[in-house]
């Protein structure tokens, strides 16, 4: 990661005090993770507190810290766009730092973004998604590749408490055509990232001009799927893996079904009842025995 920042750094290394010392060598050897990490966890890693991170940051002429992790955050967003590209990084870095640091790192990443999520502004818009959704006659699912995991458990929990749902899957590169029949009072909950698939888009242009509402879940506000959105729920994706996570956006959409659920109230009450009727008729689930239960 090319920086000026870095170089400053290096050049005004001896001049700094001690603690500072700390914070410089952590950034110019942790390039990623000043981009990915909060600053209270870059803080305890670098062995000072969070105002020694603002301190140096303002002698180099920032407000503050968050304003040098942006920098950086800014600069990762030029890393290779190829999953070669980025290998190759994670690669190095391994060799250079070992497997603890890449584990602590990609976990660590993750915590920002699904504190994102309960933001206020996230929370209103998963609040505006569960309720287009809930007052939809269908709702269509659709992910691709990376993503068909997490409009499937959205499918499946969906389905538990006797929702309309359909999953946009199916054999032979058939799973689209279920879209023939979409129109007004439908909803289709479609989800991509980068690299974003072209036949999702396809798919919400048709289904957009069919007159059913559409709910993306994508990880920018210029993503190709915003502008057909009525409504959109934005998950961040990078972590120092070379392909994106996934987590913020299943931790998303376990939310909306959760709330969804919530609104439909006596309907999921009931719904629920036969479900587990029907799971127990099949003895789906490995269940402790009567007997067990009596003795605890």
């Amino acid at each position: 990661m090319n920086l000026g920042l870095s170089v400053k750094l290096k050049a005004d290394f001896e001049r700094l005090s001690a603690r500072s010392q700390a914070v410089a060598r952590w950034m110019i050897d942790h390039p990623a993770d000043v981009a990915l990490l909060t600053t209270r966890e870059q803080a305890r890693r670098a062995g000072v507190s969070p105002a020694t991170m603002t301190r140096l940051a303002q002698r180099f002429g920032f407000k503050g810290y968050d304003d040098v992790r942006k920098l950086y955050a800014d600069a990762m967003r030029g890393r290779p766009e190829s999953f070669r590209g980025r290998a190759q990084e994670l690669v190095s870095r391994r060799a250079d730092e070992g497997d603890a640091a890449l584990v602590q790192d990609i976990f660590a990443s993750l915590v920002p973004h699904l504190q994102a999520l309960s933001s206020p502004g996230a929370v209103k818009r998963l609040t505006a998604a569960a309720d287009l959704i809930a007052k939809a006659k269908r709702v269509f699912c659709l992910g691709l590749r990376s993503t068909f995991s997490v409009v499937y458990i959205f499918h499946y929990v969906r389905s538990l408490f006797g929702a309309a749902s359909v999953l946009v899957d199916g054999a032979g590169d058939t799973g689209i055509d279920v879209l023939r029949t979409i129109g007004r009072g439908d909803v289709l909950l479609a989800v991509t990232v980068r690299p974003y698939t072209q036949h999702t888009l396809k798919a919400v242009c048709y289904a957009k001009e069919k007159g059913a509402r559409i709910v993306a879940v994508t990880d920018s506000e210029l993503s190709p799927l915003a502008p057909f959105a009525d409504e959109i729920l934005i998950v961040d994706t990078e972590t120092p893996s070379f392909f994106h996570s996934m987590t913020p956006a299943f931790a998303a959409i376990e939310c909306l079904a959760a709330l969804i659920a919530a609104r439909r109230g006596r309907e999921t009450l009931k719904a629920l009842v036969q479900s587990e009727e029907q799971l127990s008729a099949f003895g789906t689930y490995i269940l402790p025995s009567k007997k067990s239960r009596a003795k605890t």
